[in-house]
């Protein structure tokens, strides 16, 4: 599963810092999802989707390989 956070920070201009601690996880977490070590528990990507306002599946997708 890949994702586009790190865009989607960018839009919203606001640092790893920034993401984590309105959705209460630390910097190195998000690092993690944007570098797709990570894959983000329901909870979290609902979180990150209503935060960012996206549809959950427009910031989270599926690779063909998934």
């Amino acid at each position: 599963m890949k994702n586009n956070i790190k865009v989607q920070r960018a839009i919203h201009d606001m640092t790893q810092a920034d993401l984590a601690e309105k959705i209460g996880v630390s910097r190195q977490t998000i690092n993690a999802m944007e570098k797709n070590k990570y894959v983000p528990s329901t909870v979290l990507s609902l979180k990150i989707a209503k935060l960012f306002k996206k549809p959950v599946e427009d910031i989270f997708f599926l690779e063909n390989e998934d």
